[in-house]
């Protein structure tokens, strides 16, 4: 994850981006929640490959794993 993955104050005001474009994480998954697939965002962003996005999925999971919120 931390070779495709980078978090730069200079960049997208240091949102988790894709490493070496200023496609922010969040928006990657807020495009698959709302039914993307990732072949549509293959074509969508031809800069990205498979692994990038595969790496915003860990980024994300790593992410709920750490924080703890209750659910009401």
């Amino acid at each position: 994850m931390a070779k495709r993955i980078s978090i730069d104050p200079t960049v997208c005001h240091g949102q988790a981006c894709i490493k070496g474009t200023r496609i922010p994480v969040h928006q990657i998954m807020r495009m698959m929640a709302n039914g993307d697939t990732i072949e549509e965002l293959l074509e969508e962003y031809p800069s990205l490959s498979r692994e990038d996005i595969l790496a915003c999925f860990d980024y994300a999971a790593s992410l709920a794993e750490e924080e703890l919120t209750p659910i009401d």
